[in-house]
């Protein structure tokens, strides 16, 4: 192939682009695409190195790829002579257009941001969100997923949750335990506050500083009742409680200390008896 072959060929055009600059254009979206590719791989790197939340590390890679797009569609825009400015307004109108119609989407995402930076909960802790509560297995710009005791996994949207009340369970090395108990009236204090000790010695895991604790704190109509304060190592929780609970009836029964139930007396006048 001669000189001037090669340069009918180049200079062959479709409307205004020509064969040779179709082969720039190709070149420079290689070029965009290979650069992107390794930023991409710095940023991963990178974030898998921190100590950031996995959903913090997909949050950040799934930014600096839309940015990379965004950037690369300029590059090749500039190159053929199509004015930023004009597309930079379009795109301005086409985002205002997709945010009206995607609001409550948007609502999630700024709301699972949120939740990502401030960081009230993590995966693994088991936590109360809107009046539900389970285990965190997932955090994600748009729902936040929570594994419930009956094996259940609910989706919550994120702007409900950040809105919301959080209580994490879990957060704390330790948790206190309160439990209350009702016991008769005709039941000694003494004897109740000594079999609901020996209820909480049935469980050694409980930790001694603080101390447990045993005080009356009502009088009920049929019954005192009486409450129990112990701290426990926070995974060891539901065993400690459901341990002392079953243990307090035994030690009851024991000290033979009756469980009032709700009763009245009624007087009959003229009855002597």
């Amino acid at each position: 192939m001669n000189t001037d072959t090669l340069s009918k060929l180049l200079g062959f055009s479709i409307g205004t682009l020509t064969l040779e600059k179709i082969f720039y254009i190709l070149l420079l979206i290689l070029i965009c695409y290979i650069v992107s590719k390794i930023i991409l791989h710095v940023i991963r790197k990178l974030t898998s190195r921190s100590p950031l939340d996995p959903s913090i590390q997909a949050f950040i890679t799934t930014g600096a790829k839309i940015i990379l797009i965004i950037l690369s569609t300029l590059i090749i825009t500039e190159y053929l002579g199509i004015p930023t400015t004009s597309l930079v307004a379009l795109l301005s109108v086409v985002s205002l257009a997709i945010s009206l119609s995607v609001q409550n989407l948007l609502t999630n995402v700024f709301g699972g941001m949120t939740l990502l930076l401030t960081r009230p909960f993590i995966v693994g802790d088991y936590v109360e969100l809107d009046n539900l509560s389970g285990t965190v297995i997932e955090t994600g710009l748009i729902y936040t997923k929570l594994l419930t005791v009956e094996n259940k996994t609910v989706c919550l949207p994120n702007s409900q949750v950040s809105d919301g009340r959080i209580i994490n369970y879990t957060s704390q090395p330790n948790r206190r335990l309160e439990i209350f108990v009702c016991a008769s009236y005709n039941a000694p204090m003494d004897d109740v506050r000594e079999a609901l000790f020996e209820a909480l010695e049935a469980y050694p895991q409980l930790n001694k500083d603080p101390e447990p604790l045993v005080r009356v704190r009502d009088y009920l109509d049929s019954s005192i009742q009486y409450v129990i304060h112990a701290w426990v190592p926070t995974e060891l929780y539901w065993d400690a409680y459901y341990a002392i609970m079953s243990e307090i009836k035994r030690s009851f029964d024991k000290h033979h200390i009756a469980m009032d139930y709700p009763h009245m007396n009624i007087h009959m006048i003229g009855d002597n008896e």
